[in-house]
């Protein structure tokens, strides 16, 4: 079950999405956008087809032609296009594992159309992360270039810390709670998760336009509310950042996972993120979250620096997912979100040009990212259960 919040800003390449999008009711600690207005759509059932007997001369009808293309290179011109083109082919099907179809009986620019949607099929059926590739001709050669992505699903990636601070004080719940503030701890440490009680992170100040506003409100009745709100979120943060700025929670992980004894289903499932965080930390110790994060683009007609939705805006620990405060920030974040034209996310290109190709996957997001979302799920979850 995914409990992360999510805004659908829409499909889009070179991270670039629509916008203007609005956030529907929470469910638990999922939040779904709505979708767009959905057109009637026509009837299945159509009325039944007069028409004569089918004759063997009009099975022409029923076949499909390849669209006749112009070029206006010359015959060496397009040999050599040739050339490189499947040069460049044999080693993107290499470097992905695929093998891809027979094409050269084809005439001129076919082969070369063929070749392309074969090898699009294949890999997007073998690489989650495949987000397709573009043929490159400049004065030289003729090569391609590929892009994998990780695909967020417009997802808030936003970890509560209350839960873990009321379970650290439940006598029935220390153990579990400690195998978890070492999973926070290496979040904290080494994946480098935003923390929103670090003025450097977006959450701080969001969190702090809240305070000056409740502060200068005299009139809404539940202004005590608010306040109470706020100082809890700003000393439970606090709190808890002190304890995961202490490197121990790092250095006794694998005990505390080898000594865990497991009671229930929930401490069954803790010790399942932990020993997939911890399997992270081991296979890549020094990775952080941002590690593919991909440069902003530079447009010189554009004075606009805020139109790309970074990544540290929708990862990062929160205070927690529920009550006035948090719906507040979902609403004023949704509002932000919504003038953005685009959004960051894990991104790799490779060139097939004969250069070195780089051997970067995606592995470690596709792992951690999951882990994210399963840490917030059972955060969410041991509320209910507290409750």
């Amino acid at each position: 079950m995914n409990y992360a919040t999510q805004h659908h800003i829409g499909n889009y390449q070179n991270i670039r999405t629509e916008t203007k999008t609005a956030i529907a009711p929470t469910v638990g600690l999922v939040r779904q956008l709505d979708a767009k207005t959905k057109r009637c759509k026509p009837s299945a059932e159509r009325q039944a087809e007069i028409r004569t007997d089918s004759n063997v001369t009009n099975g022409i009808l029923k076949c499909t032609f390849l669209p006749k293309l112009k070029t206006a290179q010359s015959v060496q011109a397009c040999q050599k296009t040739e050339r490189d083109f499947y040069k460049s082919l044999s080693t993107l099907a290499a470097h992905y594992s695929i093998e891809s179809m027979q094409t050269k009986d084809f005439d001129f620019p076919y082969n070369i159309t063929l070749a392309m949607w074969d090898m699009e099929t294949k890999v997007k059926r073998k690489n989650s992360n495949w987000n397709g590739f573009t043929l490159i001709q400049d004065s030289k050669k003729t090569y391609f270039t590929s892009e994998e992505r990780y695909n967020t699903g417009t997802t808030l990636y936003y970890i509560p810390i209350v839960p873990l601070f009321k379970m650290l004080k439940d006598l029935k719940r220390k153990k579990t709670a400690q195998l978890l503030l070492s999973v926070c701890s290496y979040l904290y440490h080494i994946a480098q998760i935003p923390y929103y009680r670090q003025e450097k992170s977006y959450l701080y100040w969001l969190y702090e336009m809240y305070k000056d506003w409740v502060e200068q409100d005299e009139q809404t009745n539940d202004i005590e509310k608010y306040k109470c709100e706020l100082r809890n979120a700003e000393y439970t943060g606090d709190k808890i950042e002190q304890k995961l700025s202490n490197r121990i929670n790092l250095q006794v992980f694998e005990q505390r996972l080898n000594l865990f004894k497991i009671a229930d289903a929930f401490d069954s499932e803790c010790w399942q993120v932990a020993h997939n965080a911890f399997a992270l930390l081991t296979e890549y110790p020094s990775a952080t979250i941002f590690r593919n994060a991909p440069l902003p683009e530079q447009d010189p007609y554009d004075n606009d620096e805020n139109e790309i939705i970074g990544m540290e805006k929708y990862i990062s620990f929160i205070a927690d997912t529920k009550g006035w405060l948090y719906e507040s920030l979902s609403d004023t974040i949704n509002n932000e979100f919504n003038e953005y034209g685009a959004m960051e996310e894990p991104t790799i290109s490779k060139r097939f040009d004969g250069s070195e190709i780089l051997t970067a996957n995606l592995d470690f997001e596709n792992r951690l990212f999951d882990l994210l979302s399963d840490l917030s799920g059972l955060l969410y979850e041991y509320k209910t259960i507290e409750k």
